[in-house]
């Protein structure tokens, strides 16, 4: 009789063992149904197509609320447009040139999306002082992020086939910039193929290495077709996809790494394949469900935010690990039990060739620690503490088409527009007045308010209940002049008119509307955090038993990631390397916050089950410590290092707000991974001595008990 059949499960069992033994057992069929379900889910997200949709509304702000006035009352300001802008060198106003151009406007006029067109020549104020810039408004049929892409594509092919002859053209405007916006690249491919040669290098086999790669493709698969699917009846923004792949690549590997590396060590105890597959599952696929959950209930925290897309972000994501945490649960088992005879043979063979014993040098490395906890925990605090700092100073925006590469005709608009009006110019203040005809008194302010370039309009609404100004900084839109000039219009300049005038006075305008995303971000940040730390620790507390902790994994998750932040700040808002500086984008803090907060679980948590482990087996503080990192040292830095491919592969996208999560989720994870796992933990741990697993003797008989470990 074999081993298998002498181990089968008894009624004693875990679910995860009982979960592992039916999937090793019914291996083909477990296959075949992920196989028919990605089929699935894929062809009818093909077939029905998706609908996502941007929403950065904020109700009861001035821009929310400005809008909203604008579409009552039927403004055009309150639909999208773009603009054509032309440049020529000699003037845009000759004879010939202007041929040209009125002939192009003629062919965007009949264009899709379009209702109307203003040209340079039916509005001088269109035309700069020299005469050498003017630009064309395009009025589009809803709000930008709403206009089919292949349409605004149209208008800028058009425009660009008037280059030539001293003529240069370009579009600019939100729909123009969607328009062009690239998808991750060849990043993706990258990750995977960096993440494969890593594994290859771990375990020594091709096959061994493909398993948790497959097992992350079947998982982010079936997870953006859902999603897809979705965002017809929820509002998912169309930024989702490669977020949630990039997570789900990452996530997926490392889960099924965490199992997998289980797995080989039950093979060198001597377990037969369907053994190791459930010994596996009971131990490391606890932590795997734990971790998973962990990032989900962080993701779920965005949800308090309120923040229109994000709240659809947070739930795409949160759904990507799930399907993640449910495809290393059941199909890599599948594949276990499909390879396991060869990963058998493979595992005893690289285990015979191999001289050293199984984490020895990491065994060494804790020992070092241990003599010197203060020295380590000092200087790692320092050094992340100083990582940590620029981030205080950090400013949320959103990039423009000045952020955008100098080939795209977004830019190209943006930077000549700013050449022959101001770069306020390209981020003007929608100053809406309603409830009275006379808004004189509301434009002489503004032209008398410090920053304010010029005013254009009023612009009255079709019912002439609303007129609008246009208010153009001095300054660019992604300046902090400009932020502080939207405070002062509403701080100081308007309020003394609305007794004046009678009228209701708002600020809107798209830079308005990322000043109040961007506030909004910042003063709902502490509850968010409160309610991931704080479901966090009480998770952490549950499964160890321990009040100290789960406080030290709180404040040293939040050191990696201020660190990471700081790392962000440095390179896009200062222009570290070459980087077009600029703001950050407003709910990368909160998103990397939520996904690093729980990636960082998946260590914490694989470390110390093993640290208590130990401790539990032997009341030897020092020792569980040693035995803890000798055992999980290999595993979370070749985890660690597949993460930091995945993300740091992203850096290689066009796409700016990639730029930034993938460097800010490589930087935390490095830092989590080798600061904090392989110099802090082990430093405080031996401060803490027997202390670390402190608690209160009332709450021991309060507490549930949740187990991570096979005993």
């Amino acid at each position: 009789m074999s081993t298998d059949q002498l181990t089968r499960p008894t009624a004693r069992s875990s679910i995860f063992e009982r979960l592992a033994a039916f999937s090793h057992r019914h291996r083909w069929w477990a296959l075949i149904l992920w196989v028919v379900l990605v089929a699935g889910i894929t062809g009818a997200s093909t077939a029905v197509g998706s609908a996502y949709h941007n929403d950065f509304s904020l109700p009861g702000t001035d821009s929310q609320t400005a809008q909203s006035v604008l579409e009552e009352h039927g403004s055009a300001q309150a639909d999208a447009s773009v603009q054509i802008v032309f440049k020529d060198a000699q003037d845009i106003r000759d004879a010939g040139v202007r041929d040209r151009v009125e002939d192009l406007l003629g062919k965007v006029e009949g264009m899709p999306s379009v209702t109307g067109v203003t040209g340079p020549y039916e509005d001088k104020s269109a035309i700069s002082r020299d005469g050498t810039v003017g630009y064309a408004t395009v009025t589009l049929d809803g709000a930008a992020e709403n206009v089919p892409k292949e349409h605004v594509r149209e208008i800028i092919e058009a425009a660009k086939s008037l280059d030539g002859d001293g003529l240069q053209a370009a579009v600019g405007g939100d729909a123009a910039r969607g328009a062009e916006e690239a998808g991750g690249g060849a990043a993706e491919g990258a990750g995977i193929l960096g993440a494969l040669v890593i594994l290859v290098f771990l375990f020594g086999s091709l096959v061994a290495a493909s398993l948790p790669v497959v097992t992350a493709l079947f998982a982010v698969g079936s997870s953006i077709g859902l999603i897809a699917l979705a965002s017809h009846f929820a509002n998912v923004a169309d930024f989702t996809p490669p977020i949630m792949m990039l997570v789900g690549l990452g996530v997926g590997i490392d889960y099924a790494l965490l199992i997998f590396s289980r797995y080989r060590s039950e093979l060198l105890r001597g377990a037969g394949p369907e053994q190791a597959t459930r010994s596996a599952l009971d131990a490391a696929g606890r932590t795997v469900f734990f971790a998973g959950c962990t990032v989900i209930i962080a993701l779920m925290g965005l949800v308090a935010l309120g923040l229109g897309s994000l709240q659809g972000v947070a739930l795409a994501v949160a759904l990507t690990v799930l399907v993640t945490m449910a495809a290393s649960l059941t199909l890599l088992p599948a594949l276990l039990g499909i390879f396991g005879s060869r990963l058998q043979r493979q595992v005893a063979k690289r285990a015979a060739k191999a001289k050293r014993v199984e984490g020895a040098g990491w065994r060494r490395w804790a020992t070092g620690v241990q003599r010197r906890p203060w020295a380590a925990l000092l200087v790692s605090v320092v050094a992340l503490g100083a990582l940590a700092a620029p981030a205080t100073g950090m400013r949320l925006g959103f990039a423009d088409a000045g952020n955008d590469a100098t080939t795209t005709s977004s830019r190209q608009a943006y930077d000549l527009l700013a050449e022959g009006f101001g770069p306020g110019f390209n981020g003007p203040l929608f100053v809406v007045a309603e409830g009275t005809a006379d808004v004189g008194p509301v434009r002489t302010a503004l032209e008398d308010t410090p920053g304010v370039a010029a005013v254009g309009g009023p612009i009255p609404s079709k019912d002439g209940e609303v007129g609008t100004l246009m208010a153009f900084p001095e300054s660019a839109p992604q300046s902090e002049e400009t932020s502080e000039l939207v405070d002062r219009l509403r701080g100081d300049v308007l309020p003394p008119l609305v007794d004046e005038t009678g009228a209701r006075l708002l600020v809107g305008g798209a830079t308005a509307a990322t000043e109040d995303f961007a506030a909004t971000v910042s003063d709902r940040m502490p509850l968010f955090v409160a309610i991931v730390v704080g479901l966090s620790a009480l998770l952490l507390l549950l499964v160890f038993r321990s009040v100290l902790i789960p406080l030290k994994a709180a404040l040293l998750n939040l050191v990696s990631i201020g660190a990471a932040l700081g790392a962000i700040t440095l390179v896009f808002q200062h222009g570290w390397f070459g980087v077009e500086p600029g703001p950050i984008e407003a709910f990368i803090p909160v998103m990397i916050f939520a996904i690093v907060f729980g990636l960082s679980m998946d260590y914490e948590v694989f470390l110390l089950s093993r640290i208590h482990e130990e401790w539990e087996r032997t009341k030897d503080a020092q020792a569980a410590v040693r035995e803890g990192l000798a055992a999980t040292g290999k595993v979370i830095t070749a985890a660690a290092a597949i993460m930091i491919v995945v993300f740091g592969a992203f850096m290689m996208s066009p796409d700016r707000m990639l730029q930034q999560f993938g460097l800010g989720l490589a930087v935390a994870i490095l830092l989590d991974a080798v600061v904090i796992r392989c110099l802090i933990v082990p430093a405080v741990m031996q401060l803490l001595g027997t202390r670390a697993w402190w608690l209160p003797a009332w709450l021991r008989r309060v507490l549930p008990r949740v187990e991570l470990e096979r005993h």
